[in-house]
């Protein structure tokens, strides 16, 4: 009897004492709980963004096909570095052909100003000449027939005859100096200024050609770094098509997508902190310029009836206060609220 007392005693202080220590640590959870929400804060909500920077196209009016690169992908440029030949036996062909236009237009031009032939002038005025001679001969006749016509030695028929032949002498004598004159004067006024304007299309035909082959050697736009080159040595490029792209280095933005609810904190003109886990979690200063609705595309819809609205998502752009040359297009900028 005794030794089923001292068991049923033992039982008892065994389960009591895991009472106390299930009590204890129910208590030590309420009390971990109470403090962990007595000083718990809430966490930094993270918007995430990425750098970029102004990238700029380099293309030309010359179709062709590529000779050669001056540079390679990642080399630094400056503005006006040559970049590329694009040959074109097309546009050279077509060069030729306009200048062969000019030189024949400029030929027919200085023909015209150049005026009548020498001999053709001295011509006329041999005709003119003939002409005053005839002049004289007949008027001389007329005045005898007037004369004797008077006397009644001659009728009146033959000093008619001898007034036509002096007549007709004198307005065959006015045609001759017509003729001495266009002769002297060459071409008309209207026959100079086309033959000048054809000589103005010529060349207006071979500025336009110029102009072209002015493109096969493409220089930089502006200081930066080649980016990407699109085509290969040899292929053909058309009209307008991008040979390559350069990277204005110099022109760096970062960019974050967030809805509008957070514009407060990230408003037009703003200075905020954000940090580039890619270099070593720099933290740097970044000044916000540009603010814009994305569109409805981009649209957080409501999911419950009441109590929710729709809210748009705005893009952010900010540029950094400090240049960071390590900073490249593509890295993850964080910014935290």
């Amino acid at each position: 009897m005794a030794d089923m007392y001292n068991s049923s005693n033992a039982e008892k202080r065994e389960s009591k004492t895991i009472m106390i220590a299930l009590v204890g640590v129910v208590v030590a959870t309420l009390a971990l709980a109470i403090i962990g929400f007595c000083f718990l804060n809430e966490p930094d909500e993270i918007i995430e963004g990425q750098a970029d920077a102004t990238s700029v196209r380099v293309s030309g009016k010359l179709p062709g096909r590529v000779m050669d690169f001056y540079v390679s992908e990642g080399d630094m440029v400056k503005a006006g570095d040559t970049l590329v030949h694009i040959h074109s036996s097309l546009a050279e062909a077509k060069l030729m052909q306009a200048e062969a236009m000019e030189n024949a237009a400029a030929a027919q031009n200085k023909k015209i100003d150049a005026g009548t032939r020498s001999q053709i002038v001295a011509t006329a005025r041999q005709m003119v000449a003939q002409a005053q001679a005839a002049v004289t001969i007949t008027q001389k006749t007329y005045d005898r027939m007037e004369a004797l016509y008077k006397q009644n030695v001659v009728s009146a028929q033959k000093r008619d005859e001898a007034k036509a032949a002096y007549d007709a002498a004198v307005a065959s004598k006015k045609a001759a100096e017509s003729q001495l004159s266009l002769a002297i004067a060459g071409a008309q006024k209207e026959d100079k200024e086309s033959a000048a304007a054809m000589v103005n299309v010529a060349k207006g035909g071979v500025a336009e050609v110029e102009s072209l082959l002015e493109d096969q050697y493409l220089t930089a736009p502006c200081d930066g770094q080649i980016d990407q080159i699109y085509p290969e040595v040899g292929e053909l490029v058309s009209l307008g098509a991008p040979i390559m792209s350069v990277l204005k280095v110099s022109d760096k933005w970062v960019v974050f997508n967030v809805r509008e609810t957070l514009l407060n904190d990230m408003k037009l003109g703003d200075s905020i902190t954000v940090m580039i886990p890619a270099l070593d979690m720099k933290e740097t200063k970044a000044r916000i310029y540009y603010v814009r609705d994305l569109g409805s595309y981009a649209t957080w819809r409501a999911t419950k009836a009441t109590g929710d609205w729709d809210s748009r998502t705005f893009e952010v752009k900010a540029r950094p206060m400090e240049d960071i040359s390590a900073l490249r297009p593509g890295m993850t900028v964080i910014y935290k609220k």
